[in-house]
């Protein structure tokens, strides 16, 4: 079960308007996200999730079982994030915070300035008082975004693309919104490989254009196989 946490956008229609521009970008990209190539990574990344997901089933269902015995259901969480040509979808993730952490993160931003001002600045907190003792297990071996696996299988991300954005961060990324834009999504990365939550916000987004902007099989190789050092060192995550 998703979780009820997050909201949506309210409309197709605002979504559209707020992204601005992304149906004309989606014509002028139609040959390059329609080729052959593409529709082949498409189709390898698909068939890597689903042998990923029966390989992992035994964990997941070991996760979900934890999550549920320490803070109840659901154990899934789905926030909205920004797809390829501006398309929402609901990025599955293992819960790793309490079931009252949109009211706990009020609370805190309405009493804490400098917890605020790091919100401000980088959508995430140091110290984030609404993860659960088992949420900080999953985030720091990055257990919690296996589920990703059935974005993959439905198409709406990648294995290798860049960090998955939310609506409210897309105007940050200012013209390398439209590289954001221009392919799906990954559950890994240049951002997971080169430092993750220890690079600023700027540094994302200029590793994000950069993975544009140089993507090919060696790269996505290069990446996948980095992947695997950062996961068993922990390197970056919280």
């Amino acid at each position: 079960m998703k979780s009820k946490q997050s909201a949506g956008p309210r409309s197709d229609r605002t979504l559209q308007e707020f992204v601005g521009g992304a149906c004309r970008f989606r014509r002028r990209n139609q040959a390059r996200s329609g080729s052959r190539l593409a529709r082949l990574q498409l189709r390898l990344d698909q068939f890597a999730a689903l042998l990923l997901l029966l390989l992992f089933a035994p964990l997941m269902a070991v996760i979900a079982l934890l999550v549920w015995r320490r803070d109840g259901a659901p154990v899934l969480f789905g926030h909205y994030r920004i797809g390829q040509h501006g398309r929402p979808f609901r990025c599955l993730k293992f819960r790793s915070m309490y079931l009252d952490s949109e009211a706990m993160l009020r609370e805190l931003l309405e009493r804490d300035p400098a917890a605020r001002a790091e919100w401000e600045r980088d959508h995430k907190l140091t110290d984030d008082p609404r993860i659960t003792p088992i949420g900080h297990f999953l985030r720091r071996t990055s257990l919690d975004e296996l589920p990703q696996l059935f974005n993959v299988l439905r198409g709406e991300m990648s294995l290798v693309g860049p960090r998955p954005i939310t609506l409210a961060e897309l105007p940050r990324y200012g013209q390398v919104r439209w590289h954001y834009l221009s392919v799906r999504p990954g559950m890994t990365g240049l951002w997971q490989v080169s430092g993750r939550n220890d690079t600023t916000y700027d540094e994302r987004v200029e590793l994000d254009r950069e993975f544009v902007e140089q993507h090919s099989l060696k790269l996505r190789i290069s990446i996948l196989l980095r992947t695997l050092r950062v996961v068993i060192r922990g390197s970056g995550a919280r």
